[in-house]
């Protein structure tokens, strides 16, 4: 079957590796794509929000499945776009129609969600403009530090960490005065601040039944021992040592079970993936896990380590997403660690410049390399974003696993290139 991947990052490069092992594949598209997912189909010039163009695409090439990689077209209804053509609406979607998007599409929906389906989550609440003089006062009742978080789509910058009340007090006044994140902080979830260690769980389901795929943690922060400015990520590894069976079981059990049952009880449809960013904090029963947030889609650069530890072929389980028989399809998972390590432009997250001729590549000798940022100019590979390259290595152990994908990630270079050389440090020394 044609099958075409909506995205440019290094996700959809997973994605396209992965699906291109398949049998059942015919022919693979990728649209935008980038230079690394000319290796596995055909990059398609088309943006993933040109619904129209999209549409035109899929009927004059035959495509009998698409699979939306990043969280904008879904949010803005690709998938309903589909299902309200009569000529498109045989076409599977992977991705959920724009009311399930809402639990990415917007913080305050997403957290109301979790309130009323009892899922355990930071305590909150959300203020508009027209409120902000009792946000500034509730403010003032909360302990240090406070997350504000811009309800819409902010493109990963709409989360703030305030240290103190003052900094919360301009960051609030910022976001619903003066627009700072534009129609996206129009309203403004104020979050208690929860400690403990992050990780992402990732679960596709057909909207009856479900399964959870690998585990991960992402590295955020631009520096060594998780210091700086966040970024989009900077690195990832599965598993997680520390997300044992009892952790894995809360988590099924207080918050995986109850998201899919809450979807079904709101009659909200649901195809696709659901990652859950969780918050595991110490107490006296051990870890517990809490929800951060909802994505409606696979993460970044989490699925860099999660798809190569996916064994059963990922066209068959998306087929049982479309036909509503998941249940039936088995999901294999090695046993092998992945660890993937971020190549970024120089000055990332901040200003970055773009055009770097890459060297390199072809030197890998444990890895993979998934193209992220990254451009075709003449036949020469150059950067074209701020992440630009995920290198993953799947080996038997997470020591093996993180040296080679930052041993190869030194054999990559452009000029101003840098990387996290402690990416995984922490859970070895949980282990």
């Amino acid at each position: 079957m044609n099958i075409l991947i909506l995205g440019s990052g290094g996700r959809e490069s997973a994605f396209a590796s992965k699906i291109a092992e398949s049998s059942l594949l015919t022919q693979l598209f990728i649209a935008p794509g980038n230079a690394g997912t000319s290796a596995y189909g055909k990059n398609i010039n088309l943006n993933p929000t040109d619904f129209e163009g999209i549409a035109d695409f899929v009927l004059k090439n035959q495509v009998k499945m698409v699979l939306v990689g990043p969280e904008e077209p879904l949010v803005k209804g690709i998938h309903d776009f589909f299902l309200n053509r009569p000529d498109l609406m045989h076409i599977p979607v992977i991705g959920p129609q724009m009311h399930g998007a809402q639990l990415e599409g917007s913080k305050d929906f997403s957290k109301q969600f979790m309130i009323k389906h009892g899922i355990p989550t930071a305590a909150f609440k959300s203020f508009s403009k027209d409120t902000l003089a009792e946000g500034l006062t509730y403010l003032e009742t909360q302990k240090l530090p406070i997350v504000l978080k811009a309800d819409g789509l902010a493109a990963g910058k709409g989360v703030l960490i305030c240290e103190t009340l003052q900094d919360a007090q301009t960051e609030l006044k910022a976001m619903l005065a003066d627009a700072k994140f534009g129609e996206a902080s129009s309203t403004v979830v104020i979050e208690e601040f929860l400690t403990g260690i992050e990780l992402s769980v990732f679960v596709l389901t057909d909207g009856k039944s479900y399964k959870i795929l690998p585990e991960a943690k992402d590295y955020k922060r631009i520096g060594e021992g998780d210091t700086g400015l966040n970024t989009g990520g900077m690195g990832s590894v599965s598993p997680v040592s520390f997300a044992d069976a009892t952790f894995m079981k809360k988590v099924e059990e207080r918050i995986i079970i109850p998201t899919i049952e809450g979807l079904k009880k709101d009659g909200i449809p649901y195809k696709g993936f659901i990652f859950i960013g969780l918050m595991a904090s110490d107490s006296p029963q051990g870890r517990e896990p809490h929800v951060i947030e909802y994505n409606v889609r696979m993460g970044d650069p989490e699925t860099e380590s999660v798809l190569p530890r996916i064994e059963s072929d990922l066209i068959d389980l998306f087929l049982g997403v479309a036909h509503e028989n998941l249940a039936e399809k088995e999901l294999k998972i090695s046993h092998k660690i992945a660890a993937t390590v971020m190549i970024v432009a120089g000055g990332y997250p901040g200003d970055y410049a773009k055009g770097k001729e890459i060297a390199g590549i072809e030197n890998l000798r444990h890895s993979t390399a998934f193209h992220a940022g990254t451009v075709l100019d003449n036949g020469m590979v150059k950067s074209n974003g701020g992440r630009v390259i995920a290198v993953t290595s799947l080996q038997d152990n997470l020591f093996d696993a993180v040296q080679c994908a930052t041993a190869d990630a030194g054999r990559i270079y452009f000029d101003g290139r840098y990387f996290r050389p402690d990416i995984g440090v922490d859970l070895m020394e949980l282990s």
